[in-house]
């Protein structure tokens, strides 16, 4: 079953005097089950892509269809409901709250989702022992290394169980030792049956993957299937 199918897929940033094209009819599908990532130099699209894939932007052109649902056509509020309950997301920076602990920043989208608090209170026990962080569940994000921030990160976008994970750049703000710690944790979710599509710059990185969809100049240039 295909978790995402683009098909002629375009988003065109205009203004007065300029016309950039970020993405030119590009096409693919990305099974259930896929760990994916995307490759390509600074300004080819990435992240526009992810934005697109992630219902955070709109496209201009072609069809998206999210588990067999044509989403080209919704309104942001259809979007966010659609994201709420379908994707989680691992950024860069981590993307933490400052104010909230451990546990807190890790309850915030089951709180979007309208789960009562016992049940919430049980699936983020669950999913930050599953992570190895409960130990420092009423620690605030200040008081950790990038590599346990980036941890309650992965912990925050799995935990509403979603059928896809977006991670931009998961390892880019971790020395070697954390990139590689976090690597295996998106395998492991991956191998326990998370789609993941990942937008990254390092081949190292791009080798715990199934398959690499390299992206020059908003296209599709070659797509390397690991056997």
């Amino acid at each position: 079953m295909s978790v995402i199918n683009i098909t002629d897929l375009e988003k065109i940033y205009r203004t007065e005097e300029v016309e950039t094209v970020a993405l030119n009819k590009i096409s693919f599908e990305i099974k259930e089950g896929e760990f994916v990532a995307i490759m390509g130099p600074s300004g080819c699209g990435k992240s526009t892509l992810l934005n697109i894939l992630g219902l955070l932007d709109d496209l201009d052109g072609g069809s998206f269809k999210f588990n067999d649902i044509e989403v080209s056509d919704f309104n942001e509020r259809k979007r966010a409901d659609m994201r709420k309950h379908n994707i989680g997301f691992v950024f860069q920076s981590f993307n933490l709250i400052d104010e909230l602990t451990v546990f807190e920043n890790v309850e915030l989208p089951l709180i979007y989702t309208g789960i009562a608090t016992a049940e919430r209170k049980k699936m983020v026990d669950k999913v930050l022992d599953k992570i190895q962080i409960a130990h420092r569940r009423n620690h605030y994000p200040q008081q950790l290394s990038g590599g346990q921030q980036q941890r309650v990160a992965v912990a925050r976008a799995v935990v509403n169980k979603p059928k896809l994970i977006l991670a931009d750049e998961p390892t880019g703000n971790l020395d070697s030792r954390n990139g590689n710690d976090v690597m295996q944790l998106l395998t492991d979710l991956n191998e326990q049956g998370t789609t993941i599509i990942m937008v990254t710059r390092s081949e190292h990185d791009s080798r715990y993957t199934h398959r690499v969809i390299n992206m020059l100049d908003g296209q599709i240039v070659t797509q390397n299937i690991k056997v």
